[in-house]
């Protein structure tokens, strides 16, 4: 059977009844409370085709419908094609604004808990990033009979310097020779591929497994600190919805949220301001089977991209996210595009 305009016109009635109340619509809600010159008989009619179609489900027998995944992707193509719509959230964007700070981080977990505020969902929000810096060079310089100072230096520049323990052994001439080898081994690797690469390095450099197990610890620390910040906000909003009045559901996402590196790259997307809208079982993460993410990109002025995100139950106001993702998105990349004062 078709999707007609009206079939079109009920099913937007009952996705935006359920968002806003989070209880399964019948027939007589949406003759009551939306002027559509229908009989509630019409309307059940067409319930029942939508729901042979895929549109709805009933959680019960006597109970109304509530809207599938199916319809909210429906529902969010609307949105998307129509284009989104600004009505009062750039002001608010604007007025929170106000406050610009110079640290990265900074500017980061305030925009995370600026756009909680305004969607009362969860909120991510990724700096601009670039390419992973790779090692030059590895130096290494005796600084006592049992220790050396380790300098990893990248193409960004000195990333690291620290001392680690050495077999007293190693005299400078064995330090540079290791340097000299280290940096043939892991020149033109990231932090996190030279990490990889070690143990096959100690391996084969059994002699100085102590000074290698040492200069390893300080790659993998050295690697994990280099992760971009990510900024959440309004983590603690998920509860507030009866979709996660489930202690174990709730436990579950809060325990992703904890996991930030997970967490951003679930986060991050490429595009240039285009918004990617994943509904329920599209995150493919099991934690979120009943969540959305809608996210969107902004640039700084060197063209690097950041995303933001935001993160709420499958019956999410989408429309207000996408205008307030816009506005914050269109907001970020002037704060980024060197016109901070």
């Amino acid at each position: 059977m078709p999707m007609d305009e009206r079939k079109l016109r009920i099913l937007q009635a009952i996705i935006d009844d359920y968002i806003l109340t989070a209880v399964p619509v019948g027939s007589r809600t949406i003759s009551k409370k939306y002027d559509m010159g229908l009989s509630s008989a019409t309307i059940r009619n067409e319930m029942s085709d939508l729901e042979e179609l895929g549109y709805l489900d009933q959680p019960h027998v006597s109970a109304g419908r509530i809207p599938s995944t199916k319809a909210y992707r429906l529902y969010v193509d609307q949105l998307l094609r129509a284009g989104y719509l600004p009505g009062d959230s750039e002001e608010a964007v604007r007025s929170l604004f106000l406050g610009r700070m110079r640290q990265m981080e900074d500017v980061v977990d305030h925009a995370a808990q600026v756009l909680s505020a305004l969607t009362k969902y969860t909120a991510v929000v990724l700096p601009p990033t670039g390419t992973e810096p790779r090692i030059r060079t590895i130096q290494l310089v005796p600084v006592s009979d049992t220790s050396a100072l380790t300098v990893i230096v990248t193409d960004a520049g000195i990333v690291r310097d620290a001392v680690i323990r050495v077999s007293d052994q190693l005299d400078s001439d064995a330090l540079y020779a290791i340097s000299r080898k280290l940096t043939q081994e892991l020149g033109g690797h990231t932090l996190h591929e030279a990490v990889n690469r070690m143990p096959g390095i100690i391996a084969r450099m059994q002699d100085s497994e102590k000074l290698l197990r040492g200069l390893g610890r300080l790659l993998d620390e050295t690697s994990e600190a280099s992760h971009p910040h990510v900024g959440v906000g309004g983590t603690s909003n998920m509860l507030s919805y009866p979709e996660y009045s489930d202690m174990e559901k709730a436990r579950s996402f809060l325990s992703l949220m904890e996991t930030r590196d997970r967490l951003a790259d679930i986060i991050h997307q490429q595009g240039e301001m285009a918004f990617t809208v994943r509904i329920g079982p599209e995150t493919g993460v099991p934690e979120m089977a009943d969540c959305s993410i809608v996210t969107a990109t902004y640039t700084a002025g060197d063209g690097r991209q950041g995303t933001i995100g935001v993160i709420g139950p499958t019956r999410m106001r989408y429309s207000r996210v996408l205008s307030i993702l816009g506005t914050m998105g269109h907001q970020l990349s002037e704060l980024f595009g060197g016109e901070q004062e």
